[in-house]
């Protein structure tokens, strides 16, 4: 028979002393003490001793997993890894998890549309990048999708991707071409997880217009660039073939690009 000697509280948990066992101590939390209704001189078995100890790991892991879980939102993946580095037996934590999702503590679900929601009200990511960020905290490919289709529907999208393209606008319009404008947003889009149809709907509801005298401006100040740096090395029809192919490259139009071209001799 086990004898406790002693229970001895520490600074988070308790030292429970043994006489008999093979182990002369264990150290236990609260929760396990009130469980097993613990006490000095209380007698048990080798059997009573291991489920105890069983018991005091899933106490500790879902005590560990409900302070994670108190700063913010968890996905199941997060806890089990949080879980896992801080040493819990592997046993219990499917078991701490469980107890977790009953009590809706960790709601993988609520947890997708939260996130959706809020890069909704953000106007900061489109649908495959929030599936692929919710798939990185071990969500359920099945889980997302549902749950996108409810919440991000194409008209959400189009309007979060107009959202996003006016900021394009706003920031960048000044510096680039009509063309080159339309391709910048394009690619802000699509690498925000926004679909190429989508991101050409955006583009379209703006209604964007060239700004001539600033378009002819910076054709100018390429063309005089491009000019610079490929005379060093070119002449005749090659310099003229690369300074136009370099204006090309640029999301300038081939016909204002001859235009421009007609001021200089090659």
């Amino acid at each position: 028979m086990i004898k406790i000697t002693e229970l001895k509280k520490l600074k988070r948990l308790y030292k429970m002393s043994l006489e008999g066992a093979e182990l002369d101590k264990v150290y236990i939390c609260e929760d396990t003490i009130v469980h097993f209704f613990l006490t000095k001189d209380k007698n048990m078995t080798e059997k009573e001793l291991q489920e105890i100890v069983s018991y005091d790991q899933f106490a500790q892991g879902k005590a560990l997993a409900i302070y994670y879980l108190s700063f913010k939102a968890r996905t199941k993946k997060e806890v089990q890894k949080y879980l896992i580095e801080h040493e819990i037996d592997e046993n219990q934590i499917d078991q701490v998890l469980s107890a977790l999702m009953d009590n809706g503590l960790i709601n993988d679900k609520a947890y997708a549309e939260n996130f959706i929601q809020g890069k909704i009200a953000m106007a900061s990511s489109g649908p495959f990048q929030v599936k692929q960020k919710l798939m990185e905290k071990g969500l359920a490919r099945d889980t997302i999708d549902d749950v996108l289709a409810e919440f991000y529907d194409e008209e959400n999208q189009i309007e979060v991707a107009t959202k996003l393209a006016e900021k394009v606008v706003r920031t960048k319009a000044s510096r680039l071409t009509l063309n080159q404008l339309k391709q910048k947003i394009a690619q802000n889009l699509t690498s925000k997880g926004f679909s190429y149809a989508i991101a050409s709907i955006a583009i379209d509801s703006l209604e964007l217009e060239a700004d001539e005298e600033n378009e002819l401006d910076l054709l100018d100040a390429e063309l005089e660039k491009a000019y610079r740096k490929y005379s060093r090395n070119y002449e005749g029809y090659d310099l003229k073939n690369r300074v136009t192919q370099a204006l090309a490259r640029k999301g300038f139009d081939f016909g204002s690009i001859a235009s421009a071209l007609r001021d200089y001799e090659f």
